[in-house]
């Protein structure tokens, strides 16, 4: 079972047509501007924080698809953070993870990036006057847009759930969704992947997606997880 969500979630590619909005949607605004015309963008620099499940890495991952965009995790920074003629847009994601080296390196990759004109789009936990980075990274990391990306509340979960759970015909008993959205993981990506997984496992079970079946399904999981 745990292999079919995993499955599930990676079927799923992040982008920007399936984020949520929610409360982001200026920010939502802004990135599909810049997807669609990065080179008329006035800002080079724009720094995306909040909790984990937010979907900061959702966003950057969803303009790494753009042609010339490079996506750099805090694992592969000191290496990946270097500037290349044939990329303009970089997106630094996890910036409180970076090492010492790779600090350094996305230091002076900021510089490259303001001085030839490309666009550089970083995602923290915090606000960058609290990130735990060296000093002038800090400052740079502070330049440009900062917005913080929030959680969907729960309502609005359900309701995104809901309707994806209409468009597709799915009857969905009440309560199922409200009790999944609080015994399950709380990022939408896996949230929806447990919605397939619980249309599958009627079909095969011929069973209503009802609570009972909910809970089977999250027990099979609980059953098959390292």
């Amino acid at each position: 079972m745990r292999q079919l969500l995993l499955d599930l979630i990676a079927e799923k590619p992040q982008t920007l047509a399936n984020f949520e909005a929610g409360k982001n949607a200026e920010l939502y605004q802004l990135l599909c501007r810049l997807a669609a015309h990065p080179e008329d963008s006035r800002e080079r620099f724009v720094y995306l924080w909040g909790r984990a499940g937010a979907g900061k890495t959702h966003l950057l991952r969803s303009l790494a698809v753009l042609p010339h965009a490079r996506y750099i995790d805090a694992a592969s920074a000191a290496e990946a953070c270097c500037y290349d003629p044939a990329i303009r847009i970089y997106l630094l994601d996890d910036c409180e993870q970076l090492s010492p080296q790779a600090q350094i390196a996305a230091f002076n990759l900021f510089n490259e990036v303001r001085e030839h004109g490309a666009l550089m789009i970083t995602g923290g936990a915090v606000p960058p006057a609290v990130l735990p980075v060296r000093e002038d990274l800090r400052t740079r990391l502070g330049w440009g847009l900062i917005y913080q990306v929030h959680e969907l509340s729960d309502e609005e979960k359900i309701a995104a759930l809901s309707q994806a759970a209409a468009t597709r015909g799915l009857a969905v008993s009440p309560g199922v969704l409200p009790y999944l959205i609080t015994h399950f993981e709380r990022d939408m990506r896996s949230l929806s992947a447990m919605l397939d997984a619980l249309d599958r496992y009627s079909l095969e079970t011929q069973r209503p997606i009802t609570l009972p079946l909910l809970r089977d399904l999250l027990q099979l999981e609980d059953d098959t997880k390292p």
